[in-house]
């Protein structure tokens, strides 16, 4: 396992945040975290040669993901997320979406991961391990906390859950790194040793990615861990972007974050290590391995 961050982790972060205020010193201050790979929209914003950068993007019809492979492998990216389609598809048109995807990775030798996701054609668990059942080749980005919320998991037998869901985990080749409760999926965490029921839930989950991703890896395969904690809003030149992430309070300025993300993203790293640990994958640091 190795640590990535998503760059959204970083955006409209609180004055009182512990971050660095310029972007290239939070990158300075990451790479001496051992984070070896920035997941970003825009390359360009990211000093050359300072940091690997993983792409993310969406597919809506079958000539996206070609496309996608292609640029991002020119932009120099290590590999892509995907969302996948609305999850409004029929069975047959998401065969076309992911039959597209996993055509696209081999035939260009790029990494194109789909992404468990709400609003995509991987928002009902079911219908992707049916999908798996078609294209058992097919990887994954974990975001676990779409389904943990999505589908309320909690209600009913969540251990057989966790067991149907091993496909699943077999495959996952890239992990978000969020934890939410039943009913809000981006909450504040107290510390790595946080020992509410909802995150071991998650501990859980995440150790079995690891354990899953042991038993199928190829030789010099790596398990990124990348922390996406996006926030409530941002403040753009063409007005502000909501987002609703991450939850808030009202204090003197209005609408105030309830924690630095900056600072819970290392707490989500801890977490996802010692799951790592637990199922058996050594942890990999910036200084010896690459970001692919």
């Amino acid at each position: 396992m190795v640590r990535h961050i998503n760059a959204a982790t970083l955006w409209g972060l609180p004055q009182w945040s512990q971050a660095p205020a310029r972007f290239t010193d939070q990158l300075t201050s990451l790479m001496k975290r051992d984070v070896c790979a920035i997941q970003h929209p825009r390359p360009e914003m990211v000093p050359a040669g300072l940091m690997h950068i993983v792409g993310q993007a969406r597919i809506d019809t079958r000539n996206d993901a070609a496309d996608i492979a292609v640029q991002h492998k020119q932009a120099g990216y290590q590999a892509t997320t995907l969302h996948v389609g609305t999850g409004l598809e029929p069975d047959s048109e998401i065969d076309h979406l992911i039959g597209s995807v996993i055509e696209a990775s081999t035939k260009y030798n790029y990494p194109l991961f789909v992404e468990t996701h709400r609003a995509t054609v991987t928002q009902d668990i079911r219908r992707t391990i049916d999908m798996i059942g078609r294209f058992p080749s097919i990887r994954f980005n974990a975001d676990l906390s779409h389904w943990y919320t999505g589908h309320e998991m909690t209600y009913g037998d969540l251990a057989h859950k966790f067991d149907v869901m091993a496909p699943v985990f077999e495959r996952v080749r890239y992990m978000h790194g969020r934890i939410g409760t039943a009913c809000c999926a981006q909450v504040r965490l107290d510390g790595a040793a946080d020992d509410r029921l909802f995150v071991d839930h998650f501990r859980e989950m995440w150790r079995r990615c690891a354990a899953g991703f042991l038993g199928t890896a190829e030789h010099g395969e790596v398990l990124p861990f990348a922390p996406e904690l996006l926030p409530y809003s941002l403040k753009m030149l063409n007005g502000e972007m909501h987002f609703y992430y991450a939850r808030t309070f009202l204090g003197d300025e209005g609408e105030v974050e309830e924690s630095d993300r900056w600072q819970q993203a290392g707490i989500l790293w801890d977490i996802a290590e010692a799951c790592a640990v637990s199922a058996g994958l050594p942890l990999g640091s910036n200084k010896n391995l690459s970001a692919n």
